[in-house]
């Protein structure tokens, strides 16, 4: 995988003495579905948050589009990187949370347009345009210049994939996007990023929707105590694990 986009190698966390991240070796290529499963605890939500810097790691590396996330090499040492090298770095991986963090003062197309305007310094007519098509996208063109609070749960979700989408990210990250929705909503997100998955963006999706990862994913890994256990098809995880701890496990969320 000389073309991964994210790489880790070797990657712990800790949190004082307890360990959350084990010897995490990981790599995505363009265009690839990655979708991550196991039981609640399982280091699944921190694995996301440091490739995408929002917790640092204790040691090993990850690269995005094989440049050092939060480090400079010089010689054979690191260096850590200022904070405005550390936000410019993040902005190569979007991500989506289980919450939504919309602005509730501003409008849907305020929302999408904040960060390419005032963080990219882009040209807000360009951006305006561009927010359009990816409200298209994800279904809700007519739902512009409505608040949050006017949204059901489901529509700020999809508005808050459009935002990250704006942002032209290398690679998606979704930590368990539907798990805050009621179940009747649930379908029009995953609908949203299976049409993103289809278009060729690159995601990597915590997620207990086995049907969707069935569907969609290329490559399902299976986390357990902080480590990766399995990694493979889902045919090979979902449908025929080889493993009796994944096999319960995916007997017991069907």
């Amino acid at each position: 995988m000389d073309n991964a986009i994210i790489r880790m190698q070797n990657v712990q966390k800790f949190y004082g003495d307890f360990q959350v991240l084990k010897n995490i070796d990981f790599q995505i290529t363009k265009g690839e579905v990655v979708c991550v499963i196991g039981p609640s605890g399982s280091g699944k939500s921190t694995f996301l948050r440091c490739i995408n810097q929002l917790e640092s790691i204790s040691s090993g590396l990850i690269t995005v589009n094989n440049e050092i996330a939060g480090y400079r090499l010089r010689g054979n040492k690191l260096y850590p990187l200022s904070d405005s090298d550390v936000a410019r770095q993040r902005r190569a991986v979007g991500m989506v949370f289980q919450r939504f963090h919309l602005f509730p003062h501003k409008t849907v197309m305020e929302n999408i347009i904040e960060g390419p305007v005032h963080v990219q310094k882009r040209n807000p007519a360009e951006c305006k345009q561009e927010a359009i098509e990816l409200l298209k996208r994800v279904g809700l063109v007519n739902k512009a210049d409505s608040y949050p609070t006017e949204l059901s749960g489901g529509q700020q979700q999809r508005v808050a994939i459009a935002r990250s989408l704006a942002m032209r990210p290398e690679a998606m990250l979704f930590d368990e996007p539907t798990s805050a929705l009621d179940p009747e909503l649930v379908g029009d997100v995953l609908s949203t990023m299976k049409d993103l998955a289809k278009s060729g963006t690159t995601m990597i999706v915590v997620t207990h929707e086995i049907g969707f990862c069935r569907e969609v994913a290329d490559r399902v890994i299976f986390m357990d105590h902080g480590s990766i256990l399995a990694s493979g098809t889902p045919e090979e995880i979902l449908d025929n694990p080889q493993n009796e701890r994944i096999k319960n496990f995916v007997t017991a969320v069907l």
